[in-house]
């Protein structure tokens, strides 16, 4: 018997708690309401898109060491692997600024997009052949695959490249290939004759023992840059939160100057997916300071996009 009252007991409390909880109506509500705000913060934080290559790596050292200034603006980090899928986000506004090259970014200008390049970046790209392909020179890749993307800073030096041997340029098949990761793997996989990479995904078809036929570094260009939505940034709240990017990217660039590369090996990890070996071997790299890119780069870009 007093087993008996004691389930019943038990039965009338758990229904008295469950009376007690919300309705499915009333969770529908607080779940959209949440998705209202969590759309509503999204909206509000300064959103920058980042790829797997080391001229982003003062964003991430920044993010993860919190060198953005929390309190004063939410910064979030949105990855991408291809430059185009970046530059896209961006034109839809999905982000407000990316890391590019002013390749694309004059390219975007020129279709009407207001850009404001807030730094010039350290990005370079190596033109790289297939060592099984045993081209050593620069003149050899005619008839050859050539991968890069269009309309970018690597289409350009494709050009800049066949054009210095005299090349006929319908003898080399550029392929687009925009994904940085996966014209690395085809490289490795003996699908392309040569590529055009930056790091640190060249310093990983380097150790393989492919061939540098030209590295961009030596040629005096320099065309990395970020960049954000003129339009979106117009407003004084968002102006801030630009000061904060800033303020927390030179921070970062001290950081990894004074420390090196290895000091922030564990971000170089989480965001690059490279092994020990590649991370070991890469080279000292040195960030500059958020400034604007030379006028001659920008020429050096609007005179090519002016031929294309």
């Amino acid at each position: 018997m007093k087993a008996r009252y004691a389930i019943l007991v038990l039965f009338f409390a758990v229904a008295a708690f469950i009376g007690c909880g919300p309705s499915y109506d009333e969770m529908k509500r607080q779940t959209r309401a949440e998705q209202e705000r969590l759309r509503k913060a999204d909206s509000m934080a300064l959103k920058v898109g980042v790829l797997p290559t080391l001229d982003c790596l003062p964003i991430y050292v920044a993010k993860e060491h919190d060198m953005f200034d929390t309190v004063k603006t939410d910064i979030r980090l949105v990855q991408y692997m291809a430059q185009i899928d970046c530059d896209e986000a961006l034109k839809r506004g999905r982000i407000e600024g990316c890391a590019t090259d002013i390749v694309r970014g004059q390219r975007m200008k020129a279709q009407g997009m207001t850009l404001d390049y807030v730094a010039a970046t350290n990005t370079y790209w190596q033109l790289i052949s297939n060592r099984l392909a045993r081209i050593r020179r620069l003149k050899q890749l005619d008839d050859k695959m050539l991968a890069m993307t269009r309309f970018s800073a690597t289409a350009l030096l494709a050009d800049y490249a066949v054009d210095s041997v005299k090349i006929d340029p319908d003898m080399v098949f550029k392929i687009q290939i925009n994904d940085v990761a996966l014209r690395l793997q085809m490289l490795l996989n003996n699908e392309m004759d040569a590529v055009l990479l930056p790091e640190p995904q060249a310093t990983t078809a380097r150790l393989y023992k492919n061939p540098v036929l030209m590295n961009s570094r030596d040629k005096d260009m320099q065309l990395g840059v970020i960049a954000f939505n003129g339009k979106t940034m117009k407003d004084e709240r968002r102006q801030k939160q630009l000061k904060e990017f800033v303020k927390g990217y030179d921070a970062a660039c001290d950081s990894i100057n004074k420390h090196g590369l290895k000091h922030y090996a564990a971000v170089i990890r989480k965001y690059y997916k490279i092994d020990d070996k590649t991370l070991d071997a890469l080279p000292k790299m040195k960030f500059g300071h958020a400034q604007a890119p030379r006028q001659k780069d920008i020429d050096t870009a609007d005179k090519w996009l002016k031929n294309n």
